[in-house]
């Protein structure tokens, strides 16, 4: 089945195909963000450890693609909320054009949508390394799961100061928990 290549934006220059500031723009309202890779929290999880969570990649027109569960890549709507960091990619670092972006993105989702879900191995990070492999970006067909925690670390922007707090003050508020019992508990 090929996928729903979105419409050509109009503000793309059309001499020469190069992508605009609008191609490229975030738009967090709607959701949409185009050559990005895209991070939300899992409850509990990111509470102890903030670094790990949901992570998704997102088509040249923002359209978010996350490997949901088994069997299951989800469309625009991500497993465990809306993205609350993102971090653009630079679609001049890949070998691929526009439709090719898309066509990783799409190929790594068919993919995956015939594997079984594993939180240790194979994950929504895996589905995010196998369309940037696919696509050599970087140069690099070396994507894995820690260099993108890693890298979404580094480089991830929130999408608020309310994503945010979101993602650390869970995890705060535990560790004030367990300093508080810590010190209560000591003889």
């Amino acid at each position: 089945m090929e996928p729903d290549w979105p419409e050509p934006s109009p503000s793309a220059d059309m001499e020469t195909g190069k992508l605009t500031k609008q191609d490229l723009a975030i738009d967090t309202r709607r959701h949409r963000y185009p050559f990005c890779i895209v991070w939300t929290p899992i409850p509990c999880l990111t509470w102890l450890f903030p670094f790990i969570g949901h992570m998704g990649i997102c088509t040249s027109g923002g359209v978010i693609r996350d490997f949901a569960g088994p069997y299951f890549v989800s469309e625009d709507n991500m497993g465990f909320g809306n993205p609350t960091k993102y971090w653009q990619l630079d679609p001049g670092s890949s070998d691929s054009d526009r439709r090719e972006w898309d066509n990783a993105v799409h190929q790594a989702s068919e993919t995956y949508k015939g594997r079984m879900h594993n939180l240790l191995c194979d994950n929504c990070h895996s589905h995010v390394a196998l369309a940037l492999n696919l696509q050599m970006y970087d140069g690099s067909t070396h994507w894995n799961m820690v260099k993108l925690a890693l890298y979404m670390m580094i480089y991830g922007k929130y999408t608020s100061w309310g994503s945010a707090a979101k993602t650390w003050v869970p995890f705060l508020l535990c560790v004030g928990v367990i300093l508080a019992v810590a010190f209560l508990v000591r003889p």
